[in-house]
């Protein structure tokens, strides 16, 4: 399969597929510690694997918008780097408006850290402007949470969900020698759901609030098997998914 990432396409290439549609596939992670277990570039590698299934599906170009995210609740663990806010929102938009220029009309970000999403919706509600400039946002992690809750699978740092995605990636990084049950404070479950209520919520600002390793859930869950169709699973989804939009938005193919 071709390459249809900007850093391997030569400038022509780029000029050529962004002419095709004038959509553009971001994938944003985060660099964070995800226990003795799991890399650090966990969220950036999940997100990197959907993006490349996706781009491939909407016909459009790879722009990686690098491997750092907005993540404070890890910061203090080692292999923790967390950008703050304007810097990402100043770094992305700067990016997007060179790829306008280029004739991007159609951005897919494609995110698996939670810790970026509130940067994200700002960027994308600046970046749209009427018909020129279209965003569409893909929670990539809450799509994976759906798609294998009911074989078992929990969207937690450090756990099935996330072991699966390090799996598709490089199955030499994963480290389940190292796990031990993870020890939690009391209260962690409700605290954690809390956070991610969609009605009434509040807010965690340190990861040990819910985990006092700093990750919980259950790696073992993961196997190679689900790893080797991980991307194309969450891919498929969202590709059907953001089509819908754009048909909404009376753009098809």
């Amino acid at each position: 399969m071709p390459s249809r990432s900007i850093y391997e396409l030569t400038s022509p290439d780029v000029s050529e597929l962004i002419g095709r549609r004038g959509v553009v596939v971001m994938p944003f992670g985060s660099v964070e510690q995800h226990g003795p277990h799991l890399p650090c570039g966990t969220d950036t590698m999940a997100a990197d694997l959907i993006a490349a299934d996706l781009a491939e599906r909407l016909d459009a170009l790879i722009v990686p918008a690098g491997q750092y995210g907005v993540t404070p609740i890890h910061a203090g663990h080692p292999g923790t780097i967390s950008l703050r806010r304007e810097v990402f929102e100043s770094y992305l938009k700067n990016v997007c408006e060179e790829l306008v220029a280029m004739g991007t009309s159609i951005f897919v970000f494609v995110n698996w850290h939670e810790g970026n999403i509130a940067s994200l919706d700002a960027v994308a509600t600046e970046l749209q402007t009427g018909d020129d400039v279209l965003v569409v946002t893909a929670q990539a992690c809450y799509t994976a949470q759906r798609l294998y809750a009911a074989m078992g699978g929990e969207l937690t740092h450090g756990g099935g969900i996330e072991t699966l995605s390090v799996l598709a990636h490089d199955p030499g990084l994963v480290r389940l020698d190292r796990v031990t049950e993870p020890t939690r404070p009391e209260g962690a479950d409700a605290l954690d759901a809390m956070r991610r209520s969609r009605e009434t919520y509040g807010y965690i600002t340190d990861v040990t609030e819910i985990a006092d390793d700093g990750w919980y859930g259950s790696p073992q869950w993961a196997d190679e098997g689900l790893a080797r169709e991980f991307a194309t699973t969450v891919g498929e989804e969202i590709a059907g998914e953001v089509e819908s939009i754009l048909k909404m938005r009376g753009i098809e193919r």
